[in-house]
C-alpha cells in the first residue's frame, strides 16, 4: 500500500480551502482519509494549522508527500 500525504480540497466554489491528508494512494483525491494533519487557506495563501509531530510520524512510516502538499 502506497501512503500519500497531499491536499484535499474542501471549500465552496471560487473560495479554496484544503485538508493536508493522508490516504492510499489509490484512493479519490477528496476520498477517504487515514489521518488529518493540517489544513491549508488557498485564498489568503497561508497555513491555518499544521501538525508538524504527525507529519513527521507519517514520513518515518513511508508515507510519501506529493509535490504540492510539499510547498
Amino acid at each position: 500500500m502506497a501512503v500519500k500525504i497531499r491536499l484535499s480540497r474542501a471549500g465552496k466554489k471560487k473560495v479554496p480551502f484544503h485538508r493536508l491528508v493522508v490516504v492510499d494512494g489509490r484512493e479519490k483525491r477528496d476520498g477517504a482519509f487515514l489521518d488529518t494533519l493540517g489544513t491549508y487557506d488557498g485564498l489568503n495563501t497561508q497555513v491555518v494549522n499544521f501538525d508538524e509531530q504527525g507529519y513527521l510520524g507519517w514520513i518515518q512510516k513511508g508515507a510519501q508527500p506529493t509535490d504540492s502538499a510539499k510547498k
